[in-house]
């Protein structure tokens, strides 16, 4: 007999059996003290339980001392169904459905913290609620190339956006008393040999790209815990890799939490030993095969370091740092006896979920004001294509969800539409009509025969007597899509979608795309179509945002988290690093030889080359004017500060909100440097003629590179401008300062 879940009827009940027999749950008692009293209390089999799995997605707490199980969950866009104990099949559970909140490239396009803080306090209610003690996201792996199954999970380009949003995320979540788990630390940056790559990166690039988010994350978000990445840097795996986890993160970063593995990351006993890995979990996929009497007891931290410290050959510090950890986590968590209750699929949370899609959709292209859609004149809307109707929150690996509910774009379009004109619907293309992942079944049969011809001959019918067209389709969360552990073979969009796009272009004029994805795409056909949308996967609310938005209830205000390239070629990644997309059973070197030039750093130093839609760019139903941006002073000393202002009006004829973005640029540097980087931004509403001053603080931070002779953080004296942009390439003002 399959034996499921049933621990977390014992995470509920044991805190409170406790509370009349530990000490270590006075909570008057400050939380380092109640550690190491519990420390003092375990035995050696009772602290090397805690460093490993017992199930699939929980390791052991200790019933004699009333210390609760720790209870795990994929996130980072929503709570994961529950598994059997020992496999990946669903475990039938009929209360374990939830609310799917868009996913983080939405959440990074949204440029609005406050919308981060929403977010982490609503998915961290129904972690609570489910009674799970770490939620396993956000990821703030930075966009690397556009080919990564995985970008859609994590927040973009650039490391000062994502750094800037992952910290509410982070807060939100715990202030439910469950830990955010930050990953994948680090340079996990594509899909496909994960477990092979061993990352080749100059300490510039790392300091300066790679590990910036994940140390806002720590720093600032005081995040709980961190999960280790598959793949290799230095030649070792990230899980236990001396570098990151114990020079970096517990040394120089000062974290006091837990480093908890990737699922299967942990490949030796020794290295997890003495390299930072505190929980290990997943070693093996399916535990009940290894032909012992319980295989997590086989785990690399299980029984082989229960003997090695036996006989002689380890000693106990580096195991009495790991159960610290741990027990620290409890007390932040399952001991903390003031924690709230949590919500599950509340009304409240739909909401957030709509609003941070209605935030983070971004306006691409609105040439002869197509959009927003005049029902007063539309008798007929037309919309075409797969992504209109297919379920999009099952599927794309571990962020795989089963929801209460998904509203569809199609279904979104017609309620909102209501009797105010006809919508009618043609398919267009097939892509993937299945609709199921790991035991997850959406119910949809989406199988169509017929060919690409009669497809396209159908949606040009129906899009000729329509006053509006709209297409919706895009990447999907398949297999060589947006999909964990594999990574597209193109930047191209697939199922023959680009001959549709130009088909309905030349039938009518009102054609509006809709790109439903967490990539950027080529788009071969834009100067045809008059009106662009950047969708992305918005979750459970994700019919109701985009009709906002088509009809103008919403006015747009995303703006892109990362650059969109004209081709493949135009990213620095493919056209200066390395990147296979061939798998590879052997340890491969990949190199990143852009080194610190990563998106819109790579596209500003091209002179021949632009991007197709450049970063932070996002275009409103509204039109702002930009005043002339001023400095408190000429002058900056390296301990003081420079206040930038800037004023900007709506002048347009209805609200909207517009992202003011700072760059600085150093103008002569003895290391190069980007020609500006991103170091400030505000999301400031307006109404029609409303006018509002926006101030940015600069700082000695927002001037300093990485030295990495001297392995510290330089601010060279000289002179500097601060840029203000409403994209990477919208430039607004410019003020020329000098750093003392």
């Amino acid at each position: 007999m399959k034996k499921v879940l049933l621990g977390l009827a014992l995470a509920v009940a044991l805190p409170l059996a406790a509370q009349q027999k530990s000490v270590y749950l006075d909570t008057t008692k400050p939380i380092e003290q109640r550690v190491e009293d519990a420390l003092g209390r375990l035995t050696l089999k009772e602290k090397v339980a805690m460093v490993h799995a017992q199930s699939k997605f929980s390791s052991p707490g200790v019933p004699r001392l009333g210390i609760p199980e720790f209870w795990m969950t994929d996130g980072p866009h929503g709570i994961r169904p529950e598994v059997l104990w020992d496999e990946w099949d669903q475990a039938g559970w009929t209360n374990d459905s939830c609310v799917a909140y868009p996913a983080l490239t939405c959440l990074a396009a949204t440029w609005n913290p406050e919308m981060s803080m929403l977010y982490g306090k609503s998915i961290g209610e129904e972690a609570r609620y489910r009674h799970k003690t770490v939620l396993l996201g956000p990821g703030v792996n930075i966009y690397r190339t556009p080919l990564n199954g995985r970008n859609f999970e994590y927040m973009g380009e650039d490391p000062y956006l994502a750094g800037r949003m992952v910290v509410p995320y982070v807060q939100g979540v715990q202030q439910n008393g469950v830990a955010a788990c930050v990953k994948h630390f680090a340079l996990n940056n594509h899909e496909v040999n994960r477990h092979t790559t061993n990352v080749v990166v100059d300490d510039r690039a790392l300091y300066e790209i790679y590990l910036p988010a994940f140390k806002a994350a720590v720093q600032e978000g005081q995040a709980w815990s961190i999960m280790g990445a598959y793949n290799l840097y230095k030649g070792q795996y990230a899980c236990h890799n001396q570098y990151l986890l114990n020079d970096i993160l517990k040394g120089e970063w000062e974290f006091d939490g837990v480093v908890v593995s990737d699922w299967g990351g942990v490949h030796d006993t020794d290295q997890a030993i003495t390299n930072g890995t505190d929980m290990e979990f997943g070693s093996w996929t399916n535990g009940l095969s290894q032909g012992t009497s319980n295989a997590y007891d086989s785990y690399y931290l299980a029984t082989p370091y229960l003997q090695r410290i036996q006989e002689g050959k380890v000693g106990t510090q580096e195991l009495d740092d790991k159960v610290r950890r741990i027990l620290r986590l409890a007390f932040r968590t399952t001991m903390d006896l003031n924690r709230p209750f949590g919500l599950l699929n509340s009304p409240a949370h739909y909401e957030a979920a709509r609003r941070i899609g209605e935030e983070g959709i971004v306006l691409l292209q609105n040439k002869n004001r197509v959009l927003p859609i005049d029902l007063n004149k539309a008798k007929k809307i037309a919309v075409v294509g797969e992504n209109a109707i297919k379920m999009m929150t099952v599927g794309g690996g571990s962020s795989s969800l089963k929801v209460q509910r998904e509203l569809s774009p199609f279904d979104g379009i017609k309620q909102r539409v209501g009797d105010q004109a006809e919508v009618v619907y043609a398919r267009g293309y097939v892509g993937d009509a299945s609709g199921e992942y790991n035991g997850v079944v959406t119910g949809q049969n989406l199988k169509d025969n017929r060919t690409p011809e009669e497809l396209i001959a159908e949606a040009v019918k129906v899009a000729q007597d329509a006053d509006y067209v709209i297409f919706i389709g895009g990447l999907n969360k398949s297999n060589g899509q947006d999909c964990e552990d594999s990574d597209r073979e193109g930047l191209g969009l697939s199922y023959g979608q680009d001959a549709v796009i130009s088909a309905l272009a030349k039938a009518n004029k009102n054609l509006i795309v809709v790109n439903i994805s967490g990539n950027a795409i080529a788009m071969p056909w834009v100067n045809e179509v008059p009106a662009i949308i950047q969708d992305w996967y918005l979750g459970s609310e994700a019919g109701h945002s985009l009709a906002a938005i088509l009809m103008g209830d919403v006015n747009p205000s995303g703006k892109l988290p990362f650059t969109f390239p004209v081709k493949l070629e135009d990213c620095p990644a493919h056209s200066l690093g390395e990147y296979t997309g061939k798998r590879s059973n052997d340890v491969i070197d990949i190199k990143y030889n852009e080194g610190i030039f990563v998106g819109y750093r790579w596209t500003d130093k091209q002179k021949k080359v632009k991007p197709l839609f450049p970063f932070g760019h996002g275009l409103s139903y509204t039109s702002f004017e930009y005043g002339k941006p001023t400095a408190t002073s000429k002058t900056m000393s390296a301990d003081g500060n420079l206040t930038i202002k800037i004023s900007v009006k709506n002048t347009g004829n209805r609200e909207g909100q517009e992202v003011v973005q700072l760059y600085i640029s150093d103008i002569k540097s003895s290391l190069p440097r980007p020609i500006k980087e991103l170091k400030g931004f505000q999301k400031i509403k307006l109404a029609p003629g409303e006018e509002k001053t926006v101030t940015f603080t600069i700082d000695k931070e927002a001037l300093s590179f990485f030295d990495d002779t001297q392995h510290a953080w330089i601010a060279e004296p000289g002179k500097f401008e601060a840029i203000i942009a409403a994209s990477a390439a919208d430039i607004k003002g410019v003020v020329p300062f000098d750093l003392k």
